[in-house]
């Protein structure tokens, strides 16, 4: 049976990288990947297929380089892994109150080590950021505009490679492949 896998894109249709989301979906159709269908402009793509999550990272990788010339990090769950994410967000009530300031970042190798307390020492107001299946979750209930600690989290270097979602299109996407919230 062909399972679901939700595919974000690091900073696609941002700062010049460019692939419109008709051609994000017309390359996973040429890669033999079902239903392609897309979340926004900002690299949300869900497909169906039973290709192991790590290899499909790669091998979407790889189509991006060879289709668009761009070499840009994908981070690929299972419907099954997006559901024990979205269960595990450790600010239920903001993310109630404040969605859009309750934001998932997804990693593609884990956090890395010292990245949680380092984040911390950036916090100002009630900002929070915890780990949770090798994800990082924030609240910043002032925005993530005035934030200190979420201009820090997209810093590979600090973090680790990841991206970034807040709770309404976490939400979106779980409802995409049949989680439900």
């Amino acid at each position: 049976m062909t399972g679901h896998r939700i595919i974000l894109f690091r900073g696609m249709n941002t700062g010049g990288v460019r692939a419109t989301v008709a051609e994000q979906r017309k390359m996973a159709e040429a890669m033999g990947l079902k239903n392609p269908r897309t979340l926004l402009a900002s690299g949300n793509l869900v497909v169906e297929s039973d290709r192991d999550a790590a290899a499909l990272e790669a091998e979407i990788e790889a189509a991006m380089q060879e289709t668009f010339g761009l070499k840009i990090a994908a981070m690929v769950r299972t419907a099954g892994q997006w559901a024990e994410l979205i269960a595990a967000c450790p600010f239920p009530a903001e993310a109630e109150t404040h969605p859009s300031r309750t934001l998932l970042m997804v990693m593609k190798d884990g956090v890395k080590d010292g990245a949680l307390e380092a984040l911390r020492s950036f916090a100002a107001g009630d900002e929070r950021v915890e780990t949770t299946h090798g994800a990082l979750w924030f609240s910043h209930p002032d925005g993530i505009g005035v934030s200190k600690m979420a201009e820090k989290a997209a810093q590979v270097r600090l973090t680790g490679m990841g991206t970034a979602r807040n709770w309404n299109t976490a939400l979106k996407l779980a409802e995409m492949v049949g989680v439900k919230a």
